[in-house]
């Protein structure tokens, strides 16, 4: 069905940038919004940052300013280019995809993870 494979993460210290990737593949129609989601120890999952197929994203209050997400729609991959990091943002990324597939009607997606750590 669909994959989502997200990479990119990794250990970074404070003030230092991370781009992660997240490739989707399979009977896929229409990706209609993919984005990323976070959930650090302790704490629920928080959506960082979201596109749409039209372009309109969406930030995290607290990744305002710091992070960009962008598409390439025609790879069906989104990034999430992160700059400045700081410790809080040390979570596991999950990527979210909104897809219509050649078999299923809509529905969201997940991939498996990549943990970003931000230490000194």
């Amino acid at each position: 069905q669909v994959q989502l494979v997200e990479s990119g993460g990794g250990l970074v210290q404070p003030g230092g940038s991370l781009r992660l990737s997240c490739a989707a593949s399979g009977s896929i129609r229409s990706i209609y919004a993919m984005g990323w989601y976070r959930q650090a120890p302790g704490k629920q999952r928080e959506l960082v940052a979201a596109i749409t197929s039209a372009g309109s994203t969406n930030y995290a209050l607290s990744v305002k300013g710091r992070f960009t997400i962008s598409r390439d729609n025609a790879k069906n991959t989104v990034y999430l280019q992160m700059n400045s990091l700081i410790p809080e943002d040390t979570a596991v990324y999950y990527c979210n995809a909104d897809i219509r597939t050649i078999i299923d009607g809509r529905r969201d997606y997940w991939g498996q993870g990549t943990q970003v750590t931000v230490s000194s």
